[in-house]
């Protein structure tokens, strides 16, 4: 059966991250610049190959301050650790239109087994003749299991940074098309 390549669209998809801030609200961030691959077989995502990465140095949180310290030895040592990877394992349907992903995320110098919750969109043909699919993606990962492990008190003992982060992704990828022999 012929292998069908899809490439992550970055100008329709995004990539968030929310998290705890003194136990009483959420910050949100997101990632500007990433990419993926997905290499499916047949005419379903269930066998798909996951592959994505992120660039450190382009994490926003809409506070220049917070980013530079985020890309800091403190947490993502971006310097050292320029990118976060998520390589799939697995892709298991669970519903009409959902799945759980499975696979080996890594941050920094740690690479651990997660698993998301995929939501299928569907797929479409944009104007240009593109086949286009798209999926929601949710999940949640502890930071200190991948050494994002800084912390402070607040002089009142508030936690400053929560440990347990959200992962969002709205992500479409479209469909490579086959180069046609001359």
């Amino acid at each position: 059966m012929a292998t069908t390549k899809w490439v992550l669209d970055p100008t329709h998809s995004e990539i968030q991250f929310k998290i705890k801030h003194l136990v009483i609200s959420t910050v949100t961030g997101s990632f500007k610049t990433f990419a993926g691959t997905a290499e499916t077989t047949g005419h379903d995502f269930e066998s798909a190959q996951v592959r994505f990465s992120a660039d450190i140095n382009s994490i926003d949180t809409n506070q220049e301050q917070r980013d530079q310290h985020l890309k800091s030895p403190d947490f993502f040592d971006a310097q050292t650790y320029p990118q976060l990877t998520f390589e799939s394992t697995g892709l298991r349907k669970t519903g009409g239109d959902t799945y759980t992903l499975e696979g080996n995320l890594t941050i920094k110098d740690v690479t651990r087994p997660v698993s998301f919750d995929v939501e299928y969109g569907g797929a479409a043909t944009d104007f240009y003749g593109n086949e286009k699919a798209g999926f929601e993606v949710s999940g949640k990962i502890s930071r200190k299991d991948f050494n994002l492990t800084w912390s402070a008190v607040t002089e009142a003992g508030a936690i400053v940074v929560g440990d347990d982060v959200k992962l969002l992704a709205s992500v479409q990828f479209a469909k490579v098309k086959e180069k046609v022999a001359a």
